[in-house]
């Protein structure tokens, strides 16, 4: 399933057609209105993009906070860090 999902997101397989006409949504990247905090991992290793590129994306209330040193998995090596920023939101 893991698999799938990369080969998914890299548009190699085609996906689940219970969720075609959300992806078609999806695919025109309407705006996002909610409420959103972006933490980003400074050490994770995997490389790709930053969500700091997607900010234009974002039209509510928005913050973006990049961890130094911090690996893939934010909640485990940073709890304290992402609790607060999911309380934030409220």
């Amino acid at each position: 399933m893991v698999i799938h999902s990369y080969r998914h997101r890299s548009a190699l397989v085609a996906g689940d057609p219970r969720y075609a006409a959300i992806e078609e949504a999806l695919a025109d990247r309407p705006s996002i209105s909610v409420p959103t905090v972006v933490l980003e991992s400074g050490a994770d290793g995997l490389g790709g993009p930053s969500g700091a590129e997607d900010r234009d994306r974002f039209t509510g209330p928005y913050a973006f906070l990049e961890l130094a040193g911090i690996g893939h998995d934010l909640p485990q090596e940073a709890p304290r860090e992402f609790a607060e920023a999911v309380l934030s939101l409220r």
